[in-house]
């Protein structure tokens, strides 16, 4: 693995986000959707709690994540500068890792403003570190596996709307799985409980760090990135 050449897509991707509407408009929604449900339990509700931050912010990435991505291969192949990236000593999984760690980047900026919940709520009350501390843990390895997952979803095709559309029914999917256990029977219900990203979550927002929850975020994403190099080695020797 030749880590400048992923080093230069990830910049080459960071400043394509920042010098462009992109990044701000993300940043700006985020934080003004998450800002209203975070105030409205606070100030309405009188819940002084990070819960709103940690439950709501899977849900929007739903959303935020394959929006993050669309652009990031399709764009590529529509313009043609892909077959350019082509020509350089460059490999596939070197295009997809720089690209999934850029957008990565992006979303750690996007919720790194949230830590003024939790200064805001330490100065009227208290709030157990670890809870908080394996929330976000969470938070990011949740957005690891959707951006991973949008990646692919952009990898497959050149049209960005279709990219988003794919990316959307993918990640909506794994987040629902283990919503609809209960109709389902115990063998199959088990599988899916495992292959669903929330139930990890749920695990460690508790702060609880179990091996087999980071094990199957590394698998995840992997396997995401994995399929995206696979797309784009099928199209540079099609």
């Amino acid at each position: 693995m030749k880590l400048t050449n992923i080093k230069y897509i990830f910049l080459k991707e960071v400043r394509s986000f920042f010098n462009s509407p992109v990044a701000y408009i993300v940043i700006v929604v985020y934080l003004a959707i998450l800002g209203w449900f975070f105030v409205s339990n606070l100030f309405i509700n009188n819940m002084s709690t990070l819960r709103t931050v940690f439950e709501m912010t899977p849900f929007l990435l739903l959303f935020f994540a394959p929006a993050m991505t669309m652009r990031l291969i399709s764009e590529e192949k529509k313009s043609g500068t892909l077959e350019i990236l082509f020509t350089k000593p460059i490999e596939e999984y070197e295009i997809i890792a720089g690209k999934f760690f850029a957008a990565w980047a992006l979303y750690f900026f996007t919720l790194l403003p949230t830590l003024c919940y939790y200064v805001t709520i330490t100065l009227i009350g208290t709030l157990d570190a670890g809870t908080v501390i394996g929330g976000y843990i969470g938070l990011m390895l949740v957005g690891a596996v959707f951006l991973a997952v949008s990646v692919f979803g952009s990898a497959l095709t050149e049209n960005q709307v279709v990219a988003f559309i794919v990316s959307l029914f993918i990640v909506f999917g794994l987040f629902m799985l283990d919503k609809v256990l209960f109709y389902l029977p115990i063998s199959l219900a088990n599988i899916l409980e495992y292959i669903s990203v929330d139930y990890h979550f749920s695990n460690i927002a508790r702060g609880v760090i179990d091996t087999r929850d980071i094990i199957y975020y590394i698998s995840a994403i992997g396997f995401a990135l994995f399929m995206a190099t696979s797309v784009l080695q099928r199209r540079r020797w099609a």
